[in-house]
């Protein structure tokens, strides 16, 4: 598609700078709400009913889920020229239409999940690992037959096993106790992903528009 090879790589810093606003919603929560916990508070909490500072926070969600979006919506053809399966960054862009729609359906004050709002945040939430699973699995797949990622799909390989160490860590009875790290080291490892694959597609496709 020509307009894809156009704005390749806007699309690929759309990728890069997606995740730098999620990790930024905990770091900013650290600082701005006081007795926030990095260790044992969820993300989520910093974005649930009555939070001090939500609405900034569901702005910053908000963006980083558009950002992704935008960035998994091309991502299918700048792999191989939409040659393979489209399973590994539709799933992707999915997951970041949850995240948007996660906005909607914040958590109960203080972070509880009592209220059937809350409760499909809970669901939205496991939606998306799931989707997160299913697509570095798919993505493995694709690009381990593409010449220009070879050595991707081993690093992809190797980013689900971490996936699945700690989300295996955050469902035992002593993740949920540090909920906050558990979940800060599966956001990270699909981050710095995110981060990687994007600046591959920025590195080999075209210069920016009217550069």
């Amino acid at each position: 598609m020509k307009f894809i090879e156009k704005y390749q790589k806007i699309f690929a810093l759309c990728g890069m700078i997606g995740p730098f606003f999620y990790a930024m919603i905990w770091i900013l929560g650290g600082i701005l709400q006081p007795g926030y916990n990095h260790i044992t508070d969820d993300v989520s909490t910093l974005l649930a009913v009555g939070a001090p500072n939500k609405l900034l926070f569901d702005l910053m969600e908000a963006t980083y889920g558009i950002l992704m979006i935008i960035f998994f919506a091309s991502l299918h053809w700048t792999i191989n020229k939409g040659k393979g399966s489209i399973l590994g960054p539709g799933a992707f862009l999915v997951n970041f239409v949850l995240h948007v729609v996660a906005v909607f359906f914040p958590l109960d004050a203080g972070g509880g999940i009592l209220s059937q709002t809350a409760q499909i945040h809970g669901i939205l939430v496991g939606l998306m690992v799931f989707l997160s699973i299913v697509g570095l699995l798919a993505m493995w797949r694709r690009v381990k037959n593409v010449d220009r990622w070879k050595g991707y799909d081993i690093y992809t390989l190797i980013t689900l096993i971490f996936l699945l160490i700690f989300g295996l860590l955050a469902a035992i009875p002593i993740g949920f106790e540090i909920m906050g790290l558990t979940e800060r080291l599966v956001a990270t490892t699909m981050g710095q992903y995110f981060v990687v694959i994007g600046l591959k597609v920025y590195r080999t496709s075209g210069s920016l528009v009217g550069v």
